[in-house]
């Protein structure tokens, strides 16, 4: 499921100033019978150099190949979640993020194509794999009684994560092409995962979400899910003006995906999440057909 991508070109920097042509200096006035000096040249101004190029990053998608594969996924993990979000992590090992979903998921990775590091990664949980697991991941978090009719069919997704220097739209696209990938290859309809808001700024972009999207993209009530622990915005201020949705849980909705009940607090990350869930059948072909191009199958 490789795919290179462009992605934004860096822009080089400014061009400096030419020099400027040296001024012509006061000549003597030249003496009876003499010759006159003859003029000192004047210096060229400099051209200006183009600036050097620098490579266009190019990607690559697929699943992770080995437990090397899957360690520089953990490592990434515990960089943006602990390192860069500051969320407790409880994994034995220093530096990586993990835990017992692991071992029974496949893990999806954007690599840099030059120098093969993992930049981005989300990791899948497929419905054989959850039965032999024993639960979802999700379910630590939510109720999942009503999805009991469609648990044979439905994928798992989360841990969710892009490195800072490669928060660009070519690695979310191929994310996203990776999804759609793995969905048609393996047949399943059912998508589902929490999208987390951050609670940092007390909550003002949390609450305004829920706003939004309890409006608009709850699911049917037949597939309603209960958090654990509420989160509940009562009393947050709301921003003014428009809110502007996380770019995952925008991409979802985007998708055709519905948002299925109330959010649930997470202390540990120090996030509301939204479960969200995803019908293929829902989804516009177009946008459909578009991620798969990026990842073509083999």
């Amino acid at each position: 499921m490789a795919a290179p991508t462009p992605t934004l070109a860096v822009p080089g920097q400014p061009l400096a100033t030419p020099a400027q042509p040296l001024a012509v200096p006061a000549q003597p006035q030249p003496q009876a019978h003499t010759a006159p000096p003859a003029p000192r040249a004047l210096a060229e101004p400099s051209t200006p150099q183009a600036p050097a190029e620098e490579p266009t990053p190019r990607y690559l998608v697929g699943l992770a190949r080995d437990q090397e594969d899957v360690r520089a996924a953990q490592r990434l993990r515990h960089q943006v979640f602990a390192g860069e979000l500051g969320a407790r992590l409880d994994g034995p090992e220093p530096g990586l993020d993990t835990d017992a979903f692991d071992a029974y998921c496949d893990h999806l990775l954007v690599r840099e194509e030059t120098t093969g590091e993992i930049v981005g990664t989300y990791r899948i949980l497929p419905p054989d794999r959850a039965a032999v697991a024993g639960r979802l991941y999700s379910e630590s978090e939510f109720d999942l009684t009503r999805l009991a009719p469609i648990r044979h069919d439905l994928v798992e997704v989360g841990r969710s994560c892009v490195h800072p220097a490669h928060r660009n739209g070519a690695v979310i696209a191929l994310i996203w092409a990776g999804l759609a990938r793995y969905m048609t290859s393996t047949g399943h309809n059912w998508l589902a995962g929490c999208c987390s808001l951050p609670l940092a700024d007390g909550g003002t972009l949390a609450a305004a979400t829920w706003d939004t999207v309890r409006t608009k993209h709850l699911a049917p009530e037949e597939y309603w899910v209960t958090p654990h622990k509420l989160w509940s915005p009562d009393g947050i201020t709301r921003p003014e003006g428009r809110t502007e949705l996380p770019p995952l849980l925008r991409g979802y909705l985007r998708l055709g995906a519905w948002v299925c009940g109330a959010p649930a607090h997470d202390p540990d990350f120090g996030v509301a999440d939204l479960y969200v869930l995803l019908s293929l059948r829902r989804t516009n072909p177009r946008y459909l057909n578009h991620f798969l191009s990026l990842a073509p199958a083999r």
